[in-house]
């Protein structure tokens, strides 16, 4: 078996979602084998009591969606989550900074892909709120505001599924960070670094509103 074989069946690193949760500013996390839509969990918990932020991660979704009616590929291994906040926390209003908003979420999940992409390979933002990598898309987030003045962040990333488990139809469009490297990567670095840019996106929105 070639090398390049012997890297793509390299088993992934197994996520410690407790160790990202101690090193970010997360309260808390809940973590689905398979679920309809981390999104949709998010609002859910919205509605009870709840301590924030919590970040809701799915290895499956059997309903994960993108902008208007489109769905979202959540191949295994691949990175679905959703971030619930309270956007007052950061002075932010949900209509107002909208743009804001998505494009400094965007940037911050582009920013984890490139701390992982070989020089050369760069991953970039497609307003208001797509990653790709040269024509292909890495990632995609939904912000959806809430009754309650709740903020919900889903964010899906191609991270360690692969192209030869997508969707025939999405395979001249899609990439993943594991076909882009020829080996997995570490999970938890990946989102434990992806949860401390968004924290930094957030802030910097706030700073846009006062002028820091």
């Amino acid at each position: 078996m070639s090398d390049d074989r012997l890297q793509m069946c390299t088993p992934a690193p197994q996520l410690d979602l407790d160790r990202v949760v101690a090193e970010s500013f997360l309260a808390g996390a809940e973590h689905y084998a398979l679920i309809g839509s981390t999104n949709n969990r998010a609002k859910e918990a919205a509605l009870g009591r709840v301590t924030l932020p919590l970040l809701i991660l799915a290895d499956v979704q059997t309903a994960g969606r993108g902008r208007g009616s489109n769905r979202w590929w959540t191949g295994r291994g691949s990175l679905a989550g959703s971030l619930l906040v309270d956007p007052a926390r950061w002075d932010i209003d949900p209509r107002r900074d909208a743009t804001a908003l998505s494009l400094a979420a965007a940037e911050a999940v582009a920013a984890t892909a490139n701390s992982q992409l070989s020089e050369g390979i760069a991953a970039k933002v497609c307003p208001p709120n797509d990653v790709y990598v040269g024509e292909r898309k890495l990632a995609g987030i939904l912000i959806e505001g809430l009754a309650g003045g709740l903020l919900v962040l889903g964010i899906g990333m191609n991270t360690n599924n692969t192209l030869a488990d997508a969707p025939a139809e999405l395979r001249r469009t899609v990439t993943t960070l594991r076909d882009l490297l020829g080996r997995p990567v570490d999970p938890t670095e990946l989102l434990r670094d992806l949860v401390v840019r968004l924290e930094g996106a957030l802030s910097s929105v706030r700073a846009l509103n006062t002028g820091g």
